[in-house]
């Protein structure tokens, strides 16, 4: 008696063809999963979804995006990490990790206006006490530190005025009151700022940025060394539901390999571009940490190793913001749009009365993201549009 074969409809999902063992290849597989497949009741129940090896459900992983976390967490100098949806995402899961009704939270007046607004959010609706501080504050930190204070943020440099903290001193007072202490690390991409060895806690960064390298996708991480710590992450990721594409996994470690490379061509073609435009009499200070003049450039120059693409100007007083606007609006190739880290020039002006509390400088600030063409030709393009003004 002949096999009983299944209908062509059934054939079409429950195929009969395994690929072979064996293939290997340079690029990362791409496993897409919601369902996971288990091989018998047993495993089922005694996998467990924490477990890097127990596969459970796809919102926790396939070996595609645990690849992606193992290598930012060797980027970063962490033991584990775990992607989120944006940098956004990867904030708010360090927030709700880590703090609870009663709480207070510390954060830098010029931190990323999303995280700003998600404070005051939790301050709000949450009763979590959100206090921000002079990002220059150092050691003095631990005078705002209270008894409920349960997590300091930093970011270094602030992604707008570009500020450069003294993350150390900012450690040992948080440490010594018994308070963690997170990064926002996106700037320097895990490359030109060890976090870890200056005594972060928890890191954040927006894969968005350098890691993904092509504008087109939106991603964060949260990476730490502590197992305690971990394990609190691992529970908000699950409980927020936190879930990646594969594909966008994928994008991201196709770039990985190139990051070194564009972050020092990053790197070395906005100081081309920020040492031009502060011989300009239009421009009164360019705020790049790389430079003395820039605040926390003794931090920068003690603690890091590289600057990459970001930086802001400060345009004298005498040009008002429809003078400023023209300015941008007169660029060719820097286009205007948010986030950076891409390929393509960016350039984006800001209101600065009404993202900090106690901005006192004068004059229009611009921020310039410094892509990948040429330098010469980004002068040519800025030196136009000045004369537009």
């Amino acid at each position: 008696m002949s096999e009983q074969k299944n209908t062509p409809q059934t054939s079409l999902i429950h195929s009969e063809y395994r690929a072979p063992d064996g293939f290997e290849a340079f690029p990362v597989g791409i496993h897409h999963a919601s369902t996971v497949l288990f091989p018998n009741v047993e495993a089922m129940r005694s996998r467990d979804w924490r477990e890097k090896l127990g596969y459970t459900y796809g919102l926790h992983g396939t070996p595609t995006s645990f690849v992606l976390e193992a290598r930012l967490a060797e980027i970063e100098g962490g033991n584990y990490c775990r992607v989120t949806p944006s940098g956004l995402a990867a904030i708010a899961m360090v927030n709700f990790a880590f703090l609870k009704t009663g709480d207070d939270v510390l954060l830098p007046d010029n931190v990323y206006g999303p995280s700003k607004d998600l404070g005051l959010w939790l301050e709000r609706d949450f009763k979590i006490a959100a206090r921000f501080y002079d990002p220059m504050i150092g050691a003095d930190i631990a005078d705002l530190i209270q008894p409920n204070t349960r997590l300091v943020w930093t970011e270094a440099p602030g992604s707008v005025s570009m500020e450069v903290p003294d993350i150390p001193a900012i450690c040992r007072a948080a440490h010594e009151k018994g308070v963690l202490v997170a990064i926002d690390n996106t700037w320097a991409a895990g490359l030109a700022f060890k976090a870890f060895e200056h005594g972060v806690d928890i890191v954040m960064q927006a894969v968005t940025k350098y890691q993904s390298g092509g504008s087109d996708v939106l991603m964060g991480a949260v990476i730490v060394r502590d197992q305690a710590l971990n394990e609190k992450l691992e529970l908000a990721h699950m409980r927020l539901g936190f879930g990646v594409g594969m594909d966008d996994v994928y994008l991201v470690l196709r770039s990985l390999s190139s990051m070194k490379l564009r972050f020092e061509a990053h790197d070395a073609a906005a100081r081309q571009v920020a040492a031009w435009l502060k011989q300009r009499p239009e421009i009164v200070a360019v705020l790049h940490p790389a430079f003395e003049d820039c605040p926390g450039h003794a931090f920068w120059k003690r603690d890091f190793t590289g600057a990459g693409g970001l930086f802001s100007v400060i345009f004298d007083p005498r040009f008002r913001e429809e003078q400023t606007d023209r300015f941008v609006d007169g660029l060719s190739l820097f286009k205007i749009g948010y986030s950076w880290g891409g390929a393509h020039s960016l350039c984006v002006p800001y209101r600065m009365r009404g993202m900090r509390r106690e901005w006192m400088r004068e004059g229009q600030l611009v921020r310039f993201n410094i892509g990948l063409e040429s330098p010469e030709d980004l002068i040519r393009d800025i030196e136009q549009a000045l004369g537009r003004m």
